[in-house]
């Protein structure tokens, strides 16, 4: 294996690319500290093996980050840089890859690959950290994987990488002669979905759609069965924690949260963390006390919860998942919560469920889906996308809506939800399941909606685009049953 060789062009001063994601604004020194960095190599370890989890064993980038933070011994400060580290890669892989492949012949083979693409993360997005720091770790890196023949190659291309950077010459692909190559790079995501997304909103939109912004503040509602608006702003300013009030009524963003899960508030069920745009699917089904509910995609349980708490504790709400574990994490919730109104059970919603025929007020169906609208959430999946993936979803998607909806009684509520933001996946499986349904009719009533949002209320149906400030990307369908 051979490093192709770079001449570096007029000009070694580094430059702002402005076709390629945003790199923060140099320090007064040129980026460079003084070599008493904390322990980067460390973190820097982590930060690789929860790559290595993501890319060579198909795990959720945030459960193979917390996987390897848990097993390792670092300072705060540590574990901020390793998440740094983990998440540039993550978040930027088809980019990295396609900037180191400008010096490779080859791509090399995984762990040496692995560790280019922790280096590159640092060296094209991170201007705190020195290069000559993220070459000669990644070096050290190298060494300690046993692959010391191949310490000069990792050297020199990330030399190559460097100097490149710094004369402008990290291009991407003609924007107007290759606009899904150009998406596909720039944004890091699978070709087949930059695809899709410029056929159904145009290049504009398309980029939009996946620029939005990685790290924002944390969303969470309080529990109305434990607490109360004014109990719970106690609790947060008692933690000291910076927030706001969000758009739906008992929601809140926390900014400065850390690790929510592990405090003492969440452990009494004083809260849940959930995604604004999660909850608005929840409120569409308009839960009420005494109602019959059944969440049909249910784990892992924060939806179940809401509706729960919202029905005041009386009525039912029926949550299924086709899997144990998961079922098992909606029991955990609604135990944490002390919601004596769900019953939680193992089932396969693509079958119906003859005993609940035409008995349930409302039904909700959170689909699975390709998550496009949760990018920010779970970067990996953006470039794991195939078209055959994404061909079998709609499908899937229809199977469970028509089996779901024969529990929905005369006058009863269908509400169809799903993260993404393609329309095969979320318009066109309406428009299908009413052509098959003349029994069901689109329900355009807003008064579920912020007012805000009113006017994006199309038939029924609602796109949150994943750049509106304080949500994700989500699509909400309400239809009834007729014969009230």
């Amino acid at each position: 294996m051979t490093e192709k060789k770079h001449v570096p062009g007029r000009g070694g001063q580094r430059t702002a690319r402005k076709d390629a994601p945003r790199r923060p604004a140099p320090r007064p020194n040129g980026g460079r500290r003084p070599p008493d960095k904390p322990r980067m190599d460390s973190s820097r370890a982590v930060a690789l093996k929860a790559l290595q989890d993501v890319v060579r064993a198909d795990a959720y980038a945030a459960q193979a980050l917390d996987k390897q933070l848990s097993a390792a011994r670092l300072t705060p400060e540590d574990r901020r840089l390793a998440a740094s580290l983990f998440y540039f890669a993550v978040e930027n892989r088809l980019y990295i890859e396609t900037m180191l492949g400008k010096f490779l012949e080859a791509r090399p083979e995984p762990v040496v690959n692995d560790i280019l693409n922790i280096a590159a993360a640092q060296l094209l997005f991170m201007d705190r950290i020195p290069d000559h720091a993220a070459v000669d770790e990644a070096v050290k890196q190298v060494r300690r994987a046993g692959r010391e023949g191949l310490t000069g190659l990792v050297n020199g291309v990330l030399r190559n990488l460097i100097r490149a950077r710094d004369a402008g010459e990290l291009t991407l692909p003609d924007r107007d002669a290759d606009p899904v190559q150009w998406l596909s790079v720039k944004r890091s995501v699978a070709p087949v979905v930059a695809e899709r997304l410029i056929a159904a909103y145009g290049l504009d939109e398309a980029e939009r759609f996946m620029s939005v912004p990685a790290h924002r503040g944390q969303a969470v509602r309080f529990n109305r069965m434990r607490t109360d608006a004014a109990g719970f702003e106690k609790w947060l300013d008692e933690q000291k924690y910076t927030w706001r009030r969000g758009d739906l009524d008992g929601s809140y963003v926390i900014e400065n949260g850390g690790n929510l899960a592990d405090t003492d508030g969440y452990r009494r069920g004083l809260f849940s963390i959930q995604g604004q745009s999660a909850m608005l699917a929840a409120l569409a089904v308009e839960p009420k006390p005494g109602m019959q509910i059944l969440d049909a995609c249910a784990a892992p349980g924060g939806k179940t919860a809401l509706m729960a708490e919202r029905m005041g504790g009386a009525g039912r709400v029926y949550a299924w998942d086709v899997h144990e574990h998961r079922v098992a994490l909606i029991r955990a919730a609604v135990h944490r919560l002390g919601l004596d109104n769900v019953r939680a059970t193992v089932y396969d919603a693509r079958q119906p469920m003859s005993s609940m025929e035409l008995s349930m007020d409302a039904v909700l169906v959170d689909a699975p889906c390709s998550g496009l609208g949760v990018i920010p959430e779970k970067p990996d999946i953006k470039y794991r996308a195939t078209a055959e993936g994404l061909d079998a979803l709609p499908a899937l998607q229809g199977q469970i809506l028509d089996a779901c909806a024969k529990a929905v009684k005369v006058g009863g509520r269908l509400v169809y939800a799903t993260c993404t933001v393609l329309p095969a996946e979320n318009e066109k499986v309406v428009e299908a399941f009413l052509d098959k349904h003349p029994g069901f009719v689109r329900d355009s009533a807003d008064g579920w909606l912020p007012e805000a949002m009113r006017a994006d209320l199309r038939d029924g149906m609602l796109l949150i685009p994943p750049y509106r400030e304080g949500f994700e990307g989500f699509f909400i369908a309400r239809l009834k049953r007729k014969g009230v």
